[in-house]
């Protein structure tokens, strides 16, 4: 995401960059620009200092300057915002991270609009570093000390709803809601039902919906839409439900080891999300919208996952865990391109895990060809 960053430091005064907690927010912008000012509005001291004298400490601080945490004094981007109208042709002076996004968006489209870049990170892709796999995910520190990823889920749970959660809805039952993300969890992949979810936690629909959302804006889940674009077939018109990262997903399952996950029934789901984050991953790391869809219809016929070329046209993935490709595993897409027809060109794969053993299968059928999960994803980043 370096490029994108340093290319809105030069284009807007402001660059806010949001996202889930400890996917590296701070980090990379201290390396992108490390003579930067520094201030933690997370100490209670520079949260004093910023409510009581705000003009003070902005007059203090050598610029460019890089607040961390800015959801905690959202007050502070009506200050920033007359400073950049008196000076508004300073690029790349003001940055921001933080956590909750609904907070901090609400005080930057009051107090911004216009004037900031708004970015987003998301754990670590598979194109950063080769750490990244089903069982760990993409968070920096656990692939850092994956020995003792099991506790730091544990306490990042823990961290993020007593801070995320409780800072944007007013959770009273944080044990149910809990109960909640395991069971979440074990929808992972499937059809959104709101019900579903409701009545095992004796909970109501709206209640569902409302965290539902919260997970979404804090970055810990994808809703994946169905393709609007019908090709004269009735489809299914409810998103699909992925959590963000597979490594939390694993631990909220309880699947610990390798083993285990080869074994597990949720092993194609978990795959199938894994994909889904790396193609949002890309979007979003080179500064694209996040398209993301699903396609089904009412006899059946379904494809993973639909998003826009990098060209024109459409992507279009079936995702398949196993490390052994089959002819017949690209029959979906091949339906599915006889309906579209000649309205629009489409790229068509099948995406696997890779095989240390077989030579790859690159052909399945015209048009369609097979990648296993890394050349997949190496094959988006050299789209952008």
């Amino acid at each position: 995401m370096q490029p994108t960053v340093l290319e809105a430091t030069r284009s807007f005064p402001a660059v806010v960059l949001t996202g889930p907690r400890r996917a590296g927010k701070t980090t990379l912008l201290r390396h992108v620009l490390p003579r930067a000012t520094y201030v933690l509005l997370e100490d209670p001291d520079v949260q004093a200092r910023a409510r009581s004298d705000p003009r003070g400490l902005l007059e203090s601080i050598r610029r460019p300057a890089l607040f961390d945490e800015i959801q905690n004094v959202p007050e502070l981007f009506g200050y920033i915002r007359t400073l950049i109208d008196r000076n508004p042709s300073a690029m790349g002076q003001w940055l921001f991270t933080g956590s909750q996004e609904a907070p901090l968006m609400q005080g930057v489209t009051e107090s911004m609009a216009g004037r900031a870049a708004i970015l987003q990170l998301m754990p670590l892709s598979l194109v950063e570093t080769s750490r990244v796999n089903l069982l760990y995910g993409g968070f920096p520190e656990v692939l850092a000390r994956p020995a003792g990823r099991q506790l730091w889920f544990s306490s990042y749970i823990q961290t993020y709803l007593e801070r995320d959660v409780r800072a944007i809805v007013n959770i009273r039952d944080l044990a149910t809601f809990r109960r909640f993300l395991a069971l979440l969890a074990s929808r992972h992949g499937q059809m959104l039902n709101r019900s579903d979810l409701a009545g095992p936690l004796g909970v109501s629909v709206p209640t569902v919906s409302e965290w539902l959302h919260v997970l979404e804006i804090t970055g810990q889940i994808i809703l994946v839409p169905p393709y609007f674009e019908n090709f004269g077939k009735r489809l299914v018109k409810s998103p699909k439900v992925y959590l963000m990262d597979s490594g939390l997903t694993c631990h909220l399952l309880g699947i610990t080891t390798q083993a285990e996950l080869n074994r597990s029934p949720f092993l194609g789901a978990l795959f199938e999300g894994f994909v889904a984050s790396e193609i949002i991953k890309s979007q979003i790391n080179s500064g694209r919208r996040r398209e993301l869809y699903h396609f089904r219809d009412g006899i059946g016929l379904e494809v993973d996952f639909i998003f826009p070329g990098k060209q024109g046209g459409l992507s279009m993935v079936e995702c398949k865990a196993s490390k052994t490709v089959q002819p017949e595993m690209a029959r979906p897409l091949e339906t599915l391109r006889r309906a579209i027809g000649k309205r629009m060109p489409v790229r068509s794969a099948v995406v696997h895990q890779k095989s240390t053993i077989a030579a790859p299968m690159r052909a399945l059928s015209p048009g369609i060809e097979a990648l296993d999960v890394e050349e997949f994803v190496h094959a988006l980043a050299r789209k952008r």
